[in-house]
Order: C-alpha cells, then sequence, then structure tokens
C-alpha cells in the first residue's frame, strides 16, 4: 500500500482562540486515525500557521498515513467539532509511493 500525504486546513472560531489547544488536540486525533505514535526526535505531524486577515490565523496540519485506513472524513468532522473549531478541510491529498 501507498501512503498519502494529507493538509488539513483548520479555521478557528475566532482570533482570540487557543491555537496552541487546537493545535494539540487536533495531534491526538491524528495520531488516533493513523494509529502511529511519535517517536523520540521525529515529527510525524507538521503545522503551520496562515496569516488570514484581521489577526485571524488558520493551521495548516500536514501527516502522512497508510492509505489502507480509508478517507480522512471522519477524522475531519472529530476535529471540526472541538471547541473553538470553525472548520476544517482537505485542501491537499497526495499520494506517495516508495
Amino acid at each position: 500500500m501507498a501512503s498519502v500525504i494529507v493538509t488539513l486546513k483548520v479555521m478557528p472560531a475566532g482570533p482570540d482562540k487557543d491555537l496552541e489547544k487546537i493545535k494539540e488536540d487536533s495531534k491526538e486525533l491524528i495520531f488516533e486515525f493513523t494509529g502511529d505514535k511519535p517517536e523520540e526526535g521525529k515529527e510525524i505531524i507538521k503545522i503551520e500557521e496562515e496569516p488570514i486577515g484581521f489577526g485571524l490565523k488558520a493551521l495548516k496540519i500536514i501527516f502522512v498515513y497508510d492509505e489502507s485506513k480509508g478517507a480522512t472524513d471522519d477524522l475531519e468532522e472529530k476535529i471540526g467539532a472541538l471547541e473553538d473549531v470553525a472548520s476544517v478541510e482537505a485542501v491537499d491529498v497526495r499520494r506517495a509511493l516508495g
């Protein structure tokens, strides 16, 4: 099976929301979805902050998982249901071979 590289764009409910808490809660849900555990010194999730405007920043969460796990729809719903999250969208999905 191949690996899938996914970029999720997570929009907080406002510029005053705690992005660090959203990051940590999202990571937990992603590890639950992928079944992976972070190894010492190895980051399997990359999170970037993207300025939107008027102090609002979106989170771009990039992670890799085995395609046998299926689509990320359930994961997106769980992250979208987190407190202080307005929306979640998969903005990039790529298949990585090798």
